[in-house]
């Protein structure tokens, strides 16, 4: 989801918030955000027929195309590739675990749409509000996620959908969440994902891989607000927002953001009140970060204290570790030279 504009919570603490309504408070400039020293790599999904979801997918994107990386096969987008892994039985999709779906990118997602409706391909619709409609594109809808006040502002104002980009959400081989968004360049961009903390989240993705996350912007002719700390990063959650998956609206602040090369993690709140389950054996299995020096990264997260679910092993042509990240997240260590 990329319209977006960044806004301060009171506690000071940077979230994303979609398209609020107009004649908000002004914000300064951020400053552009720093290069990640860890790369992203890929995803990894358990499928009962990879290649049969590999077709699936480059039909759906085009401009992908096939690879075996590491051993798995899989289709690559730009820098990012997306690997499968055999499994004999279907790969649970809940209980919700920390990556909820990962998103593409497209020239014009409306277009899409109607090419994916043309396939027939499976759409998760959306609540537009409480009571309906139900839309398949957020660009049928008021603009924004909006809470239920700001519905009846948006319905008083008569305000009407852009009909232009949006996203939409579909489920695709074995189960699996994915979501076309435009409008840009065609590639593989970002996980969005879940957390019992999000900023929390960000700060662990930043502090352990080099993740990037966005500078805070303050209000104009105030200075930006302190960064958060592991002290400071649990947040009390936003009120629920439309369009929703659920009649019940979804949570979506805070959203913490944090960037590893092109790929951004779009952190939200969990939506349920258990733990999250761990991604290990689900419909996605798990991420996959790169970097140049294997052995290094693991002398530094293990003086970290950071769980290993995988020690160093062959992987492919190059070697590979895994840890575990927030809420039971299972990340891939690939070493590229």
């Amino acid at each position: 989801m990329r319209t977006a504009v960044k806004l301060i919570v009171p506690s000071g603490i940077l979230v994303l918030a979609l398209m609020l309504a107009a004649g908000g408070p002004a914000y300064t400039q951020a400053p552009a955000p720093a290069q990640s020293t860890t790369h992203f790599h890929h995803v990894g999904l358990n499928s009962m027929n990879p290649a049969a979801a590999i077709d699936y997918y480059i039909k759906a994107f085009p401009t992908s195309t096939k690879v075996n990386i590491g051993g798995e096969d899989g289709l690559k987008t730009a820098n990012v590739a997306v690997l499968f892994h055999k499994v004999n039985t279907p790969p649970p999709n809940d209980p919700p675990t920390a990556i909820w779906h990962f998103g593409w990118l497209v020239p014009d997602s409306r277009a899409r749409m109607d090419m994916f409706d043309q396939m027939g391909l499976k759409v998760d619709q959306m609540y537009a509000t409480p009571d309906g409609p139900m839309i398949k594109i957020t660009s049928d809808t008021y603009p924004g996620n909006l809470t239920v006040e700001q519905l009846a502002t948006a319905k008083a104002n008569n305000t009407q959908p852009s009909k232009m980009g949006g996203y939409e959400y579909l489920r695709g081989p074995d189960g699996v969440m994915f979501e076309n968004n435009g409008n840009s360049a065609e590639r593989m961009d970002h996980l969005h994902m879940f957390a019992e903390n999000p900023v929390c989240a960000q700060l662990w993705y930043a502090q352990h891989l080099g993740g990037v996350a966005p500078a805070a912007r303050g209000r104009a002719g105030a200075e930006p607000p302190p960064p958060p700390t592991m002290d400071t990063c649990k947040q009390p959650y936003g009120p629920p927002t439309f369009p929703s998956p659920t009649k019940n609206g979804w949570l979506r602040a805070p959203t913490a953001v944090v960037r590893f090369d092109d790929v951004a993690f779009y952190i939200i709140p969990k939506q349920t009140s258990g733990a999250l389950a761990p991604t290990k054996g689900q419909g996605i299995d798990h991420m996959g970060l790169s970097v140049s020096d294997l052995d290094a990264t693991v002398a530094k997260l293990r003086s970290e204290g950071v769980k290993f679910l995988e020690q160093p092993h062959q992987w492919g042509a190059t070697r590979a570790a895994m840890v575990e990240g927030p809420d039971q997240v299972s990340i891939e260590i690939v070493e590229v030279k």
